[in-house]
C-alpha cells in the first residue's frame, strides 16, 4: 500500500484537479442564494414518496451496500475493528445475499487492523485524518496525518475543512488546504467533510461543496458525526443539487456522504428518493453515495427481517459491533 503515496501518484492526483480559475466561474462573483423554503418544501416532500415491497426490500439491501461502518472512538481496539470488519463482510449471517458494506472508517492506528480484517473483500478502508474532528491544527501536522493513514493503507480519507476559515471568508485557505490533501491522498479517495452543523446557512454550506468539489474532493460529507445537527435531508439535497450542476459544467461525477444524522431505515430509503430524483439511477452506487452509519445498520437489518417473515425481531438480535 506503500505505492498510494509514491511521488508518481501524487503527481496523477495533482493533475486530475481542475485548477483553480476553472473553479472560479462556479462561485464567483457567487452563485444566487439558496431558497430556503423551496429546498425544504422539495426535501419533505420527496420523504412522503410511497415505495412498493419489492423496491423497499432492493432499497434497504442497497442502503446496506452503501454504509461506511465507523467506529470513531477514543476506547477504540483492535478486537472491536475486527468485529466490525466481519459484520461489514456479512451483516446478516442468515443472508448471504445481504451486503458486505461499502468501508470501515477507524481511526488512523487502526488501518493496519482493518485492512488485515478484510484482505480480499471489496469493503474499503476509509480513516478520518487533517485533524478529525476539528481540523485546528497546521497544515504541515494535518497533511502528515494523511500520508501516514495512506501509509498504513488506507483507500479512502475523510477529511475536515477548515470551518474557521470558510466561516470568515478566506476561501482561497479553504480550497489550498483540500487541494494539499488531495495531493497527500495520491491514489487513496478524498472525501471532504464540510461540518454542515456549524457553517450556518444554505449558502454556506452551496459555497463550501463547490470549493470542496473544485479542490479535488472525490466525495463532499456533511458531518463528523461529532457535531448537531449532522445530515439533514435539505441540507444533503443543497449538496447533491451542488454535485449535479458541477456535473452538467464539467461533466465529473462527486459522491455524497451524509454522516451522523441518518438512523432508521425510513430515513435511509428517504435519502436514497433524494438522490435518484436529484441526480438519477447513476449515482445509486456505493462508487457515488455513502451513508455515514454507525446506528443505521441494525434498523436496516431489522425492517429487512421483517419484510421476510411480517415480524420484528428484537434489537437484541442484531450484534451492536
Amino acid at each position: 500500500m506503500a505505492s498510494l503515496a509514491t511521488k508518481a501518484g501524487r503527481e496523477a492526483a495533482s493533475l486530475a484537479r481542475p485548477p483553480l480559475q476553472d473553479f472560479f466561474p462556479l462561485y464567483v462573483p457567487g452563485p444566487p442564494p439558496v431558497d430556503q423554503v423551496a429546498v425544504e418544501e422539495r426535501a419533505s416532500s420527496l420523504a412522503k414518496r410511497s415505495i412498493k415491497k419489492g423496491a423497499k426490500v432492493a432499497g434497504l439491501k442497497l442502503a446496506i451496500a452503501m454504509m461506511d461502518l465507523t467506529t470513531l472512538e477514543g476506547k477504540d481496539s483492535a478486537g472491536k475493528v475486527r468485529a466490525l470488519c466481519n459484520k461489514a463482510l456479512r451483516p446478516l449471517e442468515t443472508d448471504a445475499s445481504v451486503g458486505p458494506c461499502a468501508a470501515i472508517c477507524v481511526y488512523p492506528n487502526l488501518v493496519p487492523v482493518a485492512k488485515r480484517a478484510l484482505e480480499g473483500s471489496t469493503v474499503k478502508v476509509a480513516s478520518v485524518a487533517t485533524a478529525f474532528p476539528s481540523g485546528q491544527s497546521p497544515l504541515d501536522i494535518k497533511l502528515q496525518d494523511v500520508r501516514r493513514a495512506v501509509e498504513f493503507g488506507a483507500d479512502e480519507i475523510d477529511m475536515v475543512i477548515d470551518r474557521g476559515a470558510m466561516l470568515s471568508g478566506q476561501y482561497a485557505k479553504v480550497y489550498d488546504e483540500i487541494a494539499a490533501t488531495k495531493e497527500a491522498c495520491g491514489a487513496a479517495h478524498l472525501k471532504v467533510i464540510l461540518e454542515t452543523g456549524e457553517l450556518g446557512s444554505y449558502d454556506v454550506v452551496r459555497r463550501a461543496s463547490e470549493i470542496g468539489i473544485a479542490a479535488g474532493g472525490d466525495f463532499i460529507k456533511t458531518s463528523t458525526g461529532k457535531v448537531q445537527p449532522a445530515a439533514t435531508p435539505p441540507v444533503t439535497l443543497v449538496m447533491l443539487e451542488t454535485i449535479r450542476d458541477h456535473y452538467y459544467a464539467t461533466g465529473r461525477k462527486i459522491g455524497m456522504k451524509p454522516a451522523g444524522g441518518v438512523r432508521t431505515a425510513k430515513q435511509a430509503l428517504h435519502y436514497l428518493v433524494l438522490v435518484k430524483e436529484t441526480l438519477g439511477d447513476e449515482w445509486l452506487t456505493p462508487d457515488l453515495f455513502r451513508f455515514g452509519a454507525s446506528a443505521l445498520l441494525n434498523d436496516v437489518l431489522m425492517q429487512l427481517e421483517k419484510e421476510r417473515t411480517g415480524n420484528y425481531q428484537a434489537a437484541e438480535d442484531f450484534s451492536k459491533d
